[in-house]
């Protein structure tokens, strides 16, 4: 269990967190949610002891054991990878170090061998025989392959060295644990996999992520920080986002009869519980839905951006056909022979492990690179609009303003109008003048989802927009993508933004194209597909 008492942390005159007074308990699994510089990582650090709050107090309960995913991915670079993962139990490890060295001593005397068999008990009571097992089990569970477990942490990759240090933080189950953007670099698999893990898991829990599946499958409770306190609800956060929409709208709607607001409420919960599922974290979840009252659910205070993509012109049936499509980068061929044809009302989503082979085919059907063989064509009713990976390019030394910078690509160049795009972004008044060199990165990708919205394309083309989001964001853009009757082809590692809104899925292997019109929990789940993307893919590069 940890809880706080009074904890306020202060930069200057601004006050990020205030008198902030919570407490998390074992058994539940807390989604810490806010906007961008609410201060979700900072309260995380709080709670470990990396930073000291100005004033209050966090409290453990005495004897329990924390771990925190480390986001320095350099720290353990003289390390072994078993050995840095079993690092993530500190006594354990130093009873380690200090038994192996008074073994290794030439001149062990009787005193040593009392240390020693001291160390011995204590080392038997953490079960410390299982240590390399255990480690080796979690790494095997976030994809490293056994083959790594001996190297230095210094001859991985980024992306191995982030899941080594997760099976860090959750070796030798520790009693709390705090996790920020653990499913950042993991494939579907290695999450599925962290999934069940934390929802079978006993202890406390509080994690930051703005993947959205993923904080539905394993939160008991969501902990909101707005306006520098911290607010719980029992759910997750589907039924946060919904509840306080519901709130929000039965409040705004003050003429409704306060027996009809009752009812829709009371479905609305119901609805919810009785879509738990059977795990430990869902039953929990479920019998504490059944207990909500009315004065539970309450507005949110956060603000969401207003996404609407209208095209200015209908589509013809013809829209984009793709034949033969090879196209080879730095002496590697990305794309092979690829064939497409997309269809009116489509939403495709591309998946699969190869980025590189998505973002290239986006490049070349737009027109940025040329296929070193086969072709494409665009429908003459087809206008499209494109989100690429990379935005540097329209923001970089560029010296102006955000109205401006949207001026650029707008037939009406009214200041009003602009705003008036730029205020759905949740740019307004003065933040509209901020320099467009100056964005952060969440910010950047808003800019150029109101530049889209400015298109009025009938064809959006987005290659991992959700990248550098908050979940607002992400949730709008979600709303706004299931809207859009037009035709979409995306790309994105949110389980949820692709569930939701596509209604094909192609996979681009490194043999051939898989091509089903079906939803995405579909083709995961469809065995002839995953046997056939074990035929058509080297074994290393299997992602479920």
């Amino acid at each position: 269990m940890i809880s706080t008492s009074g904890v306020t942390l202060r930069y200057g005159k601004r006050a990020l967190f205030e008198d902030v007074n919570i407490k998390f308990t074992a058994g539940n699994c807390y989604g810490l949610i806010g906007a961008n510089g609410a201060g979700k990582s900072t309260f995380l650090k709080i709670l470990s002891g990396e930073i000291e709050a100005n004033s209050g107090d966090v409290f453990m309960t005495p004897g329990e054991r924390m771990a925190v995913l480390k986001q320095n991915h350099y720290e353990y670079d003289d390390f072994p990878v078993l050995e840095t993962v079993i690092m993530g139990h500190d006594r354990l490890y130093s009873v380690m170090k200090e038994k192996d060295a008074l073994y290794a001593k030439a001149d062990f005397s009787e005193e040593d061998g009392m240390r020693a068999g001291e160390l011995e008990g204590e080392f038997a009571e953490m079960d410390g025989w299982n240590a390399e097992s255990d480690a080796a089990s979690l790494l095997i569970g976030l994809g490293i392959a056994r083959d790594l477990h001996d190297k230095q942490m210094r001859e991985l990759s980024g992306n191995e060295k982030v899941r080594v240090l997760l099976a860090q933080a959750l070796f030798g189950t520790p009693n709390n644990l705090l996790l920020d953007e653990p499913t950042n670099h993991l494939d579907m698999e290695s999450i599925a996999w962290l999934e069940n893990f934390l929802m079978d898991y006993e202890g406390t829990v509080i994690v930051v992520s703005h993947d959205r599946h993923f904080l539905n499958k394993v939160c008991t409770h969501i902990a909101d920080i707005d306006f520098g306190k911290i607010q719980l609800y029992v759910g997750n956060y589907d039924f946060w986002y919904e509840s306080s929409q519901l709130a929000l709208k039965l409040t705004r709607e003050s003429n409704k009869k306060k027996e009809e607001k009752i009812k829709e409420l009371q479905a609305f919960i119901q609805r919810f519980s009785a879509n738990a599922s059977k795990s430990k974290q869902a039953t929990s979840r479920k019998k504490q839905l059944d207990k909500i009252t009315l004065e539970d659910i309450r507005p949110s205070n956060r603000k969401y951006p207003f996404l609407h993509f209208k095209a200015e012109r209908e589509a013809g049936k013809q829209l984009l056909t793709v034949e033969g499509l090879t196209k080879s980068l730095e002496g590697e061929q990305v794309l092979s022979n690829v064939n497409i044809v997309v269809n009116k009302g489509d939403k495709i989503a591309f998946v699969g492990p190869n980025g590189f082979a998505k973002t290239t085919l986006y490049q070349t059907i737009m027109g940025e690179l040329e296929p070193d063989a086969g072709s494409y064509s665009w429908g003459v009713t087809t206008s499209q609009a494109y989100f690429p990976k990379d935005n540097s390019a329209y923001f970089d030394g560029v010296d102006l303003n955000l109205v401006e910078w949207l001026r650029q690509y707008s037939n009406d160049q009214d200041e009003t109008f602009l705003r008036g795009f730029l205020g759905r972004m949740l740019f307004a008044g003065e933040e509209a003048l901020k320099k467009a060199s100056v964005l952060s990165g969440g910010e950047k990708v808003r800019c150029m989802l109101a530049k889209m919205m400015l298109n009025g394309a009938n064809v959006l083309i987005f290659d991992e927009p959700t990248n550098h989001l908050d979940l607002e964001s992400i949730t709008a853009l979600n709303n706004g993508l299931i809207d859009f009757d037009g035709t979409i082809l995306f790309t994105s590692h949110d389980h949820q933004f692709v569930q939701t809104i596509a209604n094909r899925i192609i996979e681009i292997t490194p043999n051939g194209v898989i091509d089903r019109v079906m939803s995405y929990d579909e083709y995961l789940e469809n065995e002839e597909i995953q046997n056939l993307r074990k035929e058509l893919y080297p074994a290393e590069m299997i992602e479920k």
